[in-house]
């Protein structure tokens, strides 16, 4: 049997931080030899209040209509900050019925830090890169809780910032508890995670977490590269497969009208 490949989450420039059409990305996922793609447009009604899906829909539409059955495209989104007012988000969820797919990211910190972009943290000191650590996980743990998602986005998020915009390298060790009660909430809410290939940096989250969720029963898990240009697009999908296999997973999934379909390894 050969290998599935599917890249779960990419951004078309329905994202504000995106400029490329959904048609263009969509070829780009052939061009890499890609089964299926999933679009993952960044939806923060918290933040920004109404939002209208309309442009969403028509752009995936036009985009199937021109690319056929050359490759399987599955329109999703990836839901941000919704902690910050879990009842906008519900009302926007109820709008978005109709989606195959949702991620449930956080990119920022609490109230206490004035909910401060994690791609603007400016601290550099381990000690305070600690707190800031912590204060994300309380809202992830509160996002997982809440689990009206299908996979948690990006787990480790904070140290790609970290890394890139500062030159600080951080781990999760001494995280521990924190993440697993984290993995413990979204598998009792029937949520995955997602290996997010980081556009062919290190991957978010690492082995030792990825092990750390099979433990404890974790099972749905998808891949993505977080691709905003095309040169992206399905950028260290086969290497996380092979690190997922490393993990001791013998499937990942893809998703249809909001249900997990298992691929083998």
């Amino acid at each position: 049997m050969s290998r599935y490949f599917a890249d779960y989450h990419t951004h078309s420039r329905i994202s504000p931080d995106a400029g490329t059409s959904m048609r263009e990305m969509a070829e780009a996922a052939g061009k890499a030899g890609l089964d299926e793609i999933c679009f993952t447009d960044h939806m923060e009604p918290s933040l920004w209040g109404t939002y209208d899906l309309k442009p969403l829909r028509k752009e995936f539409e036009e985009t199937r209509k021109a690319c056929g059955d050359r490759i399987v495209l599955k329109l999703g989104i990836e839901l941000g900050e919704a902690p910050r007012d879990f009842a906008i988000a519900e009302r926007m969820l109820r709008e978005a019925a109709d989606l195959d797919f949702v991620i449930g990211s956080i990119h920022s910190l609490s109230q206490v830090y004035g909910y401060e972009s994690l791609y603007f943290m400016r601290e550099t000191g381990e000690d305070a890169c600690r707190r800031e650590i912590a204060d994300y996980l309380t809202l992830v743990l509160a996002l997982a809780k809440w689990g009206k998602f299908s996979v948690l986005g990006h787990l480790t998020l904070p140290l790609r910032y970290l890394k890139e915009n500062l030159g600080v390298s951080m781990t999760f060790d001494g995280f521990e508890e924190p993440v697993a009660e984290i993995f413990r909430a979204l598998i009792q809410n029937g949520c995955g995670i997602e290996l997010n290939t980081n556009r062919g940096h290190e991957p978010l989250p690492g082995e030792k977490w990825l092990r750390l969720y099979r433990d404890l029963g974790g099972e749905i898990i998808t891949l993505g590269s977080d691709a905003h240009t095309t040169r992206c697009v399905g950028c260290a999908i086969r290497e996380g497969q092979e690190l997922l296999k490393a993990c001791g997973y013998s499937a990942f999934c893809t998703f249809e009208k909001k249900q997990p379909v298992f691929h083998p390894l």
